[in-house]
């Protein structure tokens, strides 16, 4: 989609130029080629895997990155020292580059490469400010200060990060 088709929303909406190109992203992502295949899937509430079929390439062909929310999984194979005399040649041996747009607060946990396939694992972790938490309410008497906010309870979802 065109920049310039979401003209009409920038002028209403303040502060919100991140997710603009968030979208103008995700358009350039989804033309991408279809090499390497891969799947992505959600393991967990705040758990997701990526995995690639890179069957040919070893660990030194690969490389991982992850900057300003993105990852991009590149492959390069080295060019084999003996020319090699190919009757049939199906099996893709190009290099490649696979960008993925990660959500804020999602990071790397994890990277294996095994029987061709290289599996990407990913965990969403919210800073202590953004977890929901239980505010109490007091009352303010005339003349008084007021009163700073308290937190009295967290939810049981952050009870068990904090236990993990």
């Amino acid at each position: 989609m065109p920049a310039n088709e979401l003209n009409p929303l920038y002028r209403t909406l303040v502060g919100f130029d991140r997710i603009a190109n968030l979208m103008d992203q995700a358009a350039r992502l989804d033309a991408a080629p279809g090499y390497p295949p891969f799947n992505v899937e959600q393991i967990g509430e705040d758990e997701f895997r990526i995995e690639l079929a890179v069957a040919g390439f070893s660990q030194d062909d690969l490389t991982i990155e992850f900057k300003q929310n993105s990852l991009v999984v590149t492959g390069q194979r080295k060019q084999p020292e003996t020319p090699r005399n190919f009757l049939h040649r199906g099996i893709a041996e190009r290099g490649f580059e696979r960008r993925f747009g990660l959500a804020d607060h999602v990071r790397v946990s994890a990277a294996k490469l095994e029987h061709g396939l290289l599996t990407i694992h990913l965990v969403r972790e919210l800073p202590e400010l953004l977890k929901p938490r239980k505010i109490e309410i007091s009352g303010v008497t005339p003349g008084a200060s007021r009163p700073k906010a308290k937190v009295v309870e967290t939810s049981a979802a952050n009870d068990e990060i904090e236990a993990a």
